[in-house]
Formats: C-alpha cells, sequence, structure tokens
C-alpha cells in the first residue's frame, strides 16, 4: 500500500471518525492527521491502522481506536513544553500524537515486546522516551507530571499514580465499570484527584488494575 492511500484514510478518519465524534481541538486533529497510524500497527494489518476498531498489537492488548484516542487527547488539553506520562503506552501511538502536540513525553509499557515495538516505531519522534515497568506504579523517576494519559481502561487508578500529577495536573483514561468501558478525567487538587466519566467507549482495557476487594468507584 503507497503512502498516498495512507495519506487518503488519515484524512478519511479525520472527517469521518474525529470530527463527528467532538474531537474538536485543532492541534490534535492536526497531530492525527500528520502521525502515520500504520507505522504503530503490525505489518499484516496496516491496511486495517485507521479502521474505527481496537487494533490487537500483541496476546491481549490493543490500541484504542482513533475516535478514543482523540477525545482523550482532546480532553486531557496538552500544551508544549508540558510533562506527561502514558500508561500502557503499547507501540507508542498515543506518546507520538503528545509528542507531536510538544510535551516531554514518557512512555511507560511492561511488556518487552511492546516496548521494542515503541522503541521502534517512535526512532525519530522527538521529545519522547521510552521505559520500562509495571503499569500500576506509573514512572516516579519522571514525576511530577503536568498530564497523565491512561492509555486504556483500568479497574481503577492507584493512588501511586495520582501521587506522581502536580498539583492542578490532569488524568485521563478508560474505567472499567461493570464490564463497560467508559471515558473519564479530572483534575488533581491538593492530594485529591477525583475523576468524572464523560462518555461510553470501546476502549482497551489494561492489566494489573484490578480493583482491591470491597473498592467502590
Amino acid at each position: 500500500m503507497t503512502e498516498t492511500n495512507f495519506e487518503s484514510m488519515r484524512r478519511a478518519m479525520v472527517s469521518n471518525q474525529l470530527r463527528t465524534w467532538a474531537v474538536s481541538d485543532p492541534r490534535v486533529v492536526s497531530a492525527m492527521g500528520t502521525v502515520a497510524r500504520e507505522a504503530f500497527v503490525p505489518t499484516d494489518r496496516a491496511a486495517l491502522a485507521y479502521v474505527d476498531t481496537l487494533m490487537p498489537v500483541s496476546e491481549g492488548r490493543a490500541l484504542n481506536t482513533p475516535a478514543t484516542t482523540g477525545r482523550l487527547l482532546t480532553t486531557l488539553g496538552v500544551h508544549a513544553g508540558e510533562k506527561v506520562l502514558v500508561i500502557g503506552a503499547a507501540t507508542g501511538y498515543s506518546a507520538a500524537l503528545l509528542g507531536q502536540l510538544g510535551a516531554a513525553v514518557v512512555a511507560l509499557e511492561e511488556d518487552q515486546a511492546l516496548v521494542d515495538a515503541a522503541s521502534k516505531a517512535l526512532a525519530g519522534h522527538a521529545h519522547v522516551a521510552v521505559v520500562k515497568g509495571p503499569l500500576a506504579q506509573g514512572w516516579s523517576q519522571g514525576a511530577p507530571y503536568d498530564a497523565i494519559l491512561i492509555d486504556g481502561a483500568v479497574e481503577h487508578v492507584p493512588d501511586a499514580i495520582k501521587a506522581q500529577l502536580k498539583d492542578g495536573g490532569r488524568l485521563a483514561g478508560g474505567i472499567v465499570e461493570r464490564g463497560v468501558t467508559r471515558l473519564a478525567s479530572g483534575r488533581k487538587a491538593g492530594n485529591a484527584l477525583a475523576l468524572t466519566d464523560f462518555v461510553d467507549a470501546e476502549t482497551a482495557i489494561l492489566p494489573g488494575f484490578a480493583s482491591p476487594k470491597g473498592f467502590v468507584f
């Protein structure tokens, strides 16, 4: 498939998926119309890179749909120069978009195959560092962050991750509740971070975030 074909697919993604689903930040739209998503999916699935469905990238792991990615980035409202942590970076697509927005990005992944894939796909993308570690622990070495993107859905956000946000910092990601995935966001105030869900969305579920026994969202 030629680069011209992929460019056409990116334009169609912007028109048919992003603009129709409240992805309203022109910077996010521009970044998603520029970054080659096909470079972040398995080679044999490149032709499907812009389809509006979860994209399997390894056993039990997938990239969010383009619309979900765009909505999360729009909600997060990242600006150039901010420090951002991506939890569950997978092959690095969202991290690449944040780098395109001018953020200094730490892309955290725990699966070695995905770490290797992200490192390869992100070669040449400025301002993005790929690191390996347990997703549920975040990456305290780079804290505090202006924003954290949980690039998938979790049953709860561990305190260790909340602690890595600056006071006033933002977090956005997916929440799993009774088998339903929703997108949610919040801003840290002091030591508190309350998340508010804003839309139901098919979202890739991240491992290692089971709710503690007795936890109520």
